[in-house]
């Protein structure tokens, strides 16, 4: 069973219970709203929506679709920017980051599990997860193909390591894509339907 619930939290322990921008949980959202300009005017994805998430909890959002659910872990993940309202994850003011900022705090602090994998098809299932290592300088050099080889075997798909990601199926590319949100042992793991495209047995023994 993975163990990312018992990792660390993201930022500095608080100091007074508080991080560094007076937020007291992991991970708090403030009257954030989210909103899109359509043919028929302006459409609310998110509206008013508070949440707060302690270290250690396993939260699952769950709703109908077009409810907001993935517009909901953007916010949370800095690929998408709320039209108003605030987003902090540890001591860290999300809302406030410019693309560079986000995409380097993103790599080191967040794990992603996409809802459609997002495999570049030019690499090897292994070097996929080794890529955000590569990117974010994490671990040396030569231990990241290994412990790339770990987690691949965490979800059973060392057999498939050296092969393209259209040579597997897509509950196999599911599981890279798993192991590759799991690469820089991130504090905080988000996955939108991480395991809709797995049977059952398989999706128990990935959590």
């Amino acid at each position: 069973m993975f163990n990312w619930l018992r990792r660390k939290s993201a930022g500095a322990n608080p100091e007074n219970g508080r991080y560094k921008h007076g937020n007291d949980h992991l991970i708090e959202l403030r009257q954030v709203v989210k909103t899109y300009q359509g043919e028929a005017g302006i459409f609310y994805a998110l509206k008013g929506i508070d949440l707060l998430v302690d270290p250690g909890e396993f939260v699952a959002v769950v709703g109908k679709s077009g409810s907001g659910k993935s517009t909901l872990i953007n916010m949370l993940t800095g690929i998408d920017r709320p039209t108003s309202g605030e987003v902090f994850v540890g001591d860290t003011a999300v809302h406030t980051l410019n693309e560079g900022q986000i995409a380097v705090w993103r790599g080191k602090n967040v794990g992603v599990v996409f809802q459609f994998f997002q495999l570049l098809p030019t690499l090897t299932v292994v070097e996929n997860v080794m890529l955000p290592m590569d990117f974010c300088d994490m671990y040396a050099l030569n231990e990241r193909e290994e412990r790339a080889m770990d987690l691949l075997a965490q979800v059973e798909m060392t057999d498939h390591a050296y092969k393209l990601p259209t040579a597997i199926s897509g509950g196999q590319q599911q599981r890279v894509a798993i192991a590759r949100a799991l690469a820089n042992d991130p504090p905080i793991l988000v996955a939108d339907e991480p395991t809709g495209n797995l049977d059952s047995t398989t999706a128990e023994s990935i959590f």
